[in-house]
């Protein structure tokens, strides 16, 4: 009745096999777990160590870059350009995206125009063959011409600004290497944007106009009444923080004594008073006028590059396209500039600077300034009002807040190596050939 006791043994004999096998596909699955576990650790942790690097050698190469950008802003020289029969870069801020196709194609016209008065000017039929011949020689060997290459690259064709390239630069961007980081360096003219510090000015009597012309310039950028408001407030707890001056004069500041000073006043003091004298720890110094503003300049450096200012408002886009985008951070001078450049300005920035004198009649001065510097630079404020004689006391009004040469100028530095960005902003005044740094922000 009962089994052969050794079928039982015969059947755990044929299981031991599976069972081996069980255990080594266990085993397996269990190293590969391991092994894939490891590598992805191993692959994020190198990726980790070189993201590292690569930001140390963007940020060392950012470092190195603003450095170079300041020591070769000295022997830099901005020259305006006329543009009597181009587009203006005036008016791109508010123009829709068909209006600025339709602008670039102006400009595109006017490139191919000009190639092709180039070209019947070098077929004159009066040269002689040897200088047609050298001529041809030369056109050969160059490189090809810029317009050229703008009507090729067709979408690249662009509005040129006050300087030759695009508003706000005032010099084509330069891209270099350092290591493995690919570096640029963008130069801006400061003086063709809106001065926030005005909207902050100590004196009630100006502050009000420069509201007015606030809300000039928030209006062409596209806000409303709201988030206007909502901006006011935020420049009034800055305001009340530090108001803005405009106008300076010496004056007198305590300053701390050092050691030495405070030795030398007790010395010289009578003996009935060296043990007060000797007490002292501040002294009066006498602030000169350049001293005060290098001051202020580095004072709202801060404010307006902190998070008292609503900048995620600011910074957002009002026109985004494919070929630009615009925005009111674009054209606003956070670096407590004082003066807005005339030759330099658009119309958004140029109205709201004039408002000073008359907010009625800002339009109309603004495009006469427009359209008198595309012929040339304007020289001089008192052009305009010769110009202008019957707004001639308007302008006066806004002299103050004027002006026909800039002065300050942004540094932007990019540095860029493998996943790693730095980035670096420096503010500085340049009256000639002398430099002298405001601030510097590094992100």
């Amino acid at each position: 009745m009962c089994g052969h006791p050794d079928g039982q043994g015969q059947n755990s004999r044929r299981d031991r096999p599976g069972v081996i096998l069980l255990i080594t596909l266990v085993i397996l699955v269990i190293l590969s777990t391991l092994g894939y576990t490891l590598s992805v650790r191993v692959a994020a942790r190198r990726h980790r160590d070189q993201y590292l690097i690569d930001c140390c050698v963007a940020q060392n190469a950012c470092v190195s870059a603003v450095k170079y950008a300041l020591a070769s802003m000295d022997g830099l020289d901005f020259a305006l350009i006329s543009r009597p029969n181009e587009p203006d870069f005036s008016d791109v801020f508010a123009l829709s995206e068909p209006e600025y196709q339709k602008l670039l194609a102006q400009m595109e016209l006017y490139l191919t125009e000009n190639r092709l008065t180039d070209s019947d000017d070098d077929t004159d039929p009066n040269t002689d063959e040897e200088t047609t011949s050298k001529n041809a020689n030369d056109v050969n060997d160059a490189d090809p011409d810029s317009n050229e290459r703008l009507l090729a690259g067709g979408q690249k064709v662009e509005i040129p600004g006050p300087y030759g390239p695009r508003w706000p630069r005032v010099t084509e961007p330069t891209e270099f290497e350092i290591g493995s980081a690919k570096v640029t360096i963008e130069i801006e003219d400061e003086n063709a944007k809106y001065p926030l510090g005005w909207v902050l000015l100590a004196d009630d009597k100006q502050r009000d106009a420069a509201g007015v012309g606030w809300t000039t310039f928030c209006e062409w950028m596209g806000y409303t009444s709201e988030e206007i408001t909502e901006l006011n407030q935020d420049l009034a707890a800055i305001a009340k923080a530090k108001p803005f001056k405009t106008e300076f004069k010496e004056e007198k500041a305590e300053v701390p004594l050092t050691a030495n000073q405070r030795t030398r006043i007790t010395r010289s003091t009578p003996k009935a008073t060296s043990a007060a004298a000797a007490k002292r720890t501040t002294g009066k110094k006498t602030v000169s006028v350049a001293e005060q503003i290098q001051q202020q300049n580095k004072e709202f450096a801060t404010l307006l590059h902190s998070s008292l200012l609503n900048t995620a408002l600011l910074s957002r886009p009002s026109i985004v396209s494919d070929s630009r985008q615009e925005s009111a951070m674009k054209y606003l001078g956070l670096w407590s500039t004082r003066h807005v450049n005339i030759n330099t300005a658009p119309r958004n920035v140029l109205e709201a600077a004039v408002s000073f004198g008359s907010v009625m009649h800002a339009p109309k001065i603004a495009e006469t300034i427009i359209q008198q510097r595309k012929i040339k630079p304007v020289a001089d404020v008192n052009e305009i009002k010769q110009a202008m004689l019957g707004y001639s006391d308007t302008i006066e009004k806004c002299r103050d807040y004027l002006t026909t040469a800039s002065t300050v100028f942004t540094i932007r530095v990019t540095a860029v190596s493998g996943a790693a960005r730095a980035t670096a902003i420096a503010a500085v005044s340049k009256e000639g050939d002398k430099i002298k740094q405001i601030a510097v922000i590094c992100d």
